[in-house]
């Protein structure tokens, strides 16, 4: 894809092509939050690192997708000694 002289028809052409799918998940991801809203109970690990990665998303700074998964990455260079829980749960759960 070449680049067009104004840059705002490229930005336009992503819209094009992506804007229904970001739609659609976010809004999956909203019907989410209001199942969990609406259940008794309180947050665990998992859903307080998705809320806080959901201020990433309109922040206004770059590189979204990689500052999204270091705040769920385990931050210590030494391995541990023995996995705490029998499966990844997607977030780091000392969060």
């Amino acid at each position: 894809m070449t680049t067009p002289k104004e840059p705002w028809r490229q930005r336009d052409a992503l819209t094009d092509l992506y804007y229904m799918e970001a739609r659609a998940r976010l809004l999956d991801v909203a019907a989410f939050l209001d199942r969990i809203d609406r259940a008794p109970g309180t947050d665990d690990h998992r859903l307080r690192s998705l809320r806080a990665a959901l201020a990433f998303l309109n922040d206004g700074k770059a590189d979204r997708t990689r500052r999204i998964l270091e705040s769920w990455s385990d931050p210590s260079a030494a391995p541990a000694d023995s996995a705490d829980t029998k499966g990844a749960t997607g977030a780091w759960p000392k969060l």
